[in-house]
């Protein structure tokens, strides 16, 4: 049943739809006077339209714009006083792994990384949530769930329906998604080592504009490529199946990946299958002909069956008395024209071959060497301009292409395998994250990898199947907001995420078994909350001589001693991924991290014995709770301690 508005139609925002349909280009986004975004006409535009010459206005620049532009780019500079908390129970070996899996908003956490992993991080992979209407909604404090905006700006009923969608006629549609994405990829920025790399993955509806955007953030010199991943056809399409997704890829500083030599390749799918298949029809054939015809048909079959890929099917014969697959395609002609000129002769004719228009690809010597060691191919007489020959057991890797095919739904297969069930829609193929991982880590086997739209753990599932596979160490950095699901077992996508992991690494360490002990399936849990510190400012008002002793603790209840080092970590800028040793000194619990770069006690009451047992420890970095002092006098006396026994200790209270 239809709700009435009781009011007169907006007439305005009629207007704006007729001029829409004629000009569609001058309708943009703009904040009315409460600050909401409306769909608006650009006046500019539209007299440009209606004009017989150029009307002035404005000057133009190239940028993508939006209204909340600026302040999301306010909000990613803003200072917050939030920390992290570690929550043991939900972690895995939490005292050894180098994993850390963050819950909370991933501005926030974006934020807190930023001193301890500053120009740490080799590859920054993130599925942010495509823009269709149905993924959460980011407000201007850009925390905020879908649910609570909806029911705060009357989108949704008393019952729970939904009354506005979020589709592209609504102003809010892309202003409010680029201000969500834009403030957190300039702190990610940050975050990427000098020949660091991001991946965003993305569909159809904020591809353009994320293209934009990238450009702006790393710079359009830095783009790297736009690929395409076909996941799937949808044969209920009105025009075009579109199943395609989109990687769009940036470097840090490409001038820097370029003066390292840095080449992206990855294994031939099927390699090793086909030489072991070559040796074997070769081994049995009855004539060179004959084996040759078996070594196309295989090759063409194990194509069809998705086995192989063309790099390797183009090797589609097998060279005369040795067997070896090879093709013959290579053009040796200059590119462009104006190459050298010279005769080559034909080996059974002895008379020159046809010289190529643009010329020879190599000078005379090199074209002999290559002829001598039988690397150039010739027609069955002279009227053929040779080509190259490249054997396939000499280009065992190759440069991944800009499109690919892979089935979205065996992600979810997989899902279920694991969980169970599908407890997450739309999972990340942890298969496709693998092969990224891979190229773009290369040889650096012990890499940072983060993802701060982490979702259901893909990205940390197959940091651990690569570090499995290929005996690396990397690590990995998982970031994802505690949004609330409906499920009898998890209440929140993090939980199930932090499930996925475990089982994922539980698998890991089985497959590996004693091969590989130092195998890392562990992960640190984090969790976004607010800091250590309590309020204890007061007024003469509003303190009464009684109560001055509960105003005494600077530290909020409840803050366990680890909870006070990871903000220790936090502000001394260092990594939250440290061993840490519990130990004790003079009674008292202390935790040594990265074998004494940091000793850290937060006893209520620090004794000078225990002071004086830290100093001689000789820790690089020494805390200590400020209240734990009972005077001043005790607080001096520990700092000429250190001065005595460990000058070089800096120490710090909190």
């Amino acid at each position: 049943m239809e709700k009435r508005t009781l009011h007169t139609p907006d007439l305005a925002a009629r207007n704006i739809e007729r001029i829409a349909d004629l000009f569609p280009h001058v309708v943009t986004e703009s904040a009315d006077l409460e600050g909401n975004v409306t769909l608006a006409i650009d006046f500019d535009l539209l007299r440009q339209e209606l004009s017989d010459h150029i009307v002035e206005g404005p000057q133009e620049r190239y940028q993508l714009d939006w209204p909340g532009k600026r302040a999301a780019a306010f909000a990613a500079n803003a200072p917050i006083a939030r920390t992290l908390r570690p929550v043991r129970e939900e972690s895995v070996d939490f005292d050894t792994t180098k994993n850390l899996f963050i819950e909370g908003d991933n501005l926030e956490a974006l934020k807190l990384l930023q001193e301890s992993y500053l120009g740490k991080v080799k590859l920054i992979y993130i599925d942010p949530p495509y823009n269709t209407g149905n993924d959460f909604v980011y407000e201007d404090d850009f925390a905020e769930s879908s649910a609570e905006y909806l029911a705060r700006s009357g989108q949704k009923s008393d019952t729970g329906d939904r009354l506005v969608a979020n589709t592209e006629a609504n102003g809010r549609f892309h202003s409010d998604w680029l201000s969500m994405i834009y403030s957190r990829l300039k702190l990610a920025r940050s975050l990427l080592a000098d020949d660091g790399v991001l991946i965003a993955a993305i569909g159809d509806d904020e591809h353009a504009n994320l293209r934009l955007l990238l450009d702006q953030v790393f710079g359009a010199e830095n783009f790297i490529s736009d690929v395409v991943w076909q996941g799937g056809r949808k044969n209920d399409s009105r025009y075009v199946s579109n199943g395609a997704d989109y990687m769009l890829i940036y470097a840090k500083n490409e001038m820097r990946l370029s003066d390292l030599g840095v080449r992206w390749r990855e294994p031939k799918v099927g390699l090793d299958t086909a030489l072991a298949k070559a040796a074997a029809i070769w081994s049995t054939r009855r004539n060179d002909d004959d084996a040759s015809g078996q070594w196309k048909s295989w090759l063409k079959s194990r194509k069809t069956a998705g086995e192989i890929t063309d790099s390797v099917a183009r090797y589609d014969q097998l060279q005369p008395g040795t067997g070896r697959p090879m093709n013959t395609y290579g053009n040796i002609t200059w590119p462009g024209g104006g190459g050298p000129t010279y005769e080559v002769l034909h080996p059974t004719t002895r008379r020159p071959v046809s010289l190529p228009k643009r010329g020879w690809l190599f000078q005379k010597d090199e074209m002999d060497r290559r002829i001598a060691a039988g690397q150039i191919w010739f027609g069955a007489d002279e009227t053929a301009i040779p080509r190259g020959i490249s054997f396939l057991d000499e280009t065992s890797d190759q440069v991944a292409i800009s499109v690919f095919e892979q089935d979205r739904k065996a992600a979810s297969t997989d899902m279920r395998n694991l969980m169970g069930e599908i407890v997450f829609e739309n999972p990340k193929d942890r298969r496709v994250l693998a092969r990224w991982l891979r190229l773009v880590t290369g040889a650096a086997k012990d890499a940072l990898v983060l993802d701060f739209f982490a979702g259901s753990g893909s990205t940390g599932h197959a940091v651990m199947d690569l570090n499995a596979a290929d005996g690396g160490c990397r690590r990995y950095i998982l970031v994802q907001l505690n949004e609330a699901v409906d499920h009898r077992d998890y209440n929140s996508i993090a939980s199930i995420a932090r499930e996925r992991l475990r089982r994922a690494g539980a698998q890991a360490k089985e497959a590996a078994g004693l091969l590989d002990a130092s195998l890392d399936v562990g992960f640190r849990s984090l969790h976004v909350d607010s800091g250590n510190k309590a309020d204890v400012l007061r007024t003469a008002d509003d303190t009464e001589q009684l109560g001055l002793d509960a105003l005494e603790l600077s530290i909020k209840p409840g803050r366990s001693g680890e909870d006070l080092l990871f903000q220790v970590l936090l502000d001394w800028g260092l990594e939250l991924s440290l061993p840490i040793v519990r130990g004790s000194a003079d009674g008292l619990e202390v935790f040594s991290v990265d074998d004494a770069a940091l000793i850290a006690c937060f006893a209520e009451s620090v004794t000078p014995e225990a002071v004086r047992v830290i100093a001689e420890r000789g820790p690089l970095r020494a805390v200590f709770r400020d209240d734990a002092f009972e005077s001043d006098a005790a607080r001096i006396n520990a700092e000429q301690v250190f001065r005595e026994v460990s000058p070089a200790t800096e120490v710090r209270t909190i």
